[in-house]
């Protein structure tokens, strides 16, 4: 049996390193002298996947690789869906503790959850073809919290749009 993306999501930082084939290069642009001359930018290839990240801000080897690896998180949250069954599949227990008893979602981007929660918002809405009405109903929150939950994200956002179109549905504005 092939890994599952909640498998990834749920690795530490070390684990999900040793699934990656670490590229380290010289990072173009400014930075200064540092910068053009030791290899501090990041590339991240994630052998399960195929998924790249990069990371190239800081003069720093491994704050960079930090900041790739919070990147490759959320593109394998954003990009890597786990089939479900609507009529079968309630929401998991971390999705569940996000949600407040007046069903607000309750977890900002800067939350370690954040990228498991994500993808299982993405996957419910692709059981749900799209709909984010039904979405949200299956979830216990409202259509217009889901909806503003996804628009505070541009990459959630542009996600969620392409999710709709491949279901043959309009994109949200």
């Amino acid at each position: 049996m092939s890994p599952q993306r909640s498998d990834f999501l749920a690795l530490d930082d070390a684990g999900l390193l040793a699934q990656c084939d670490v590229h380290a290069y010289r990072a173009s642009g400014p930075g200064g002298q540092k910068r053009n001359k030791t290899s501090s930018a990041v590339r991240l290839h994630h052998r399960p996947t195929g998924l790249v990240t990069r990371g190239t801000e800081s003069r720093s080897q491994h704050e960079n690789k930090a900041r790739a690896l919070r990147r490759l998180r959320m593109a394998i949250a954003l990009h890597v869906r786990h089939f479900r069954d609507p009529e079968l599949d309630s929401p998991s227990a971390l999705l569940s503790e996000c949600v407040t008893p007046n069903g607000r979602l309750q977890c900002g981007r800067r939350d370690h959850r954040y990228p498991r929660v994500v993808s299982e918002l993405l996957d419910v809405l692709y059981a749900h073809e799209g709909r984010v009405s039904e979405s949200a109903d299956a979830l216990g929150i409202s259509t217009s919290h889901l909806t503003s939950f996804f628009r505070k994200d541009p990459k959630l956002w542009a996600r969620v749009n392409e999710i709709r179109a491949h279901c043959g549905s309009r994109p949200l504005r």
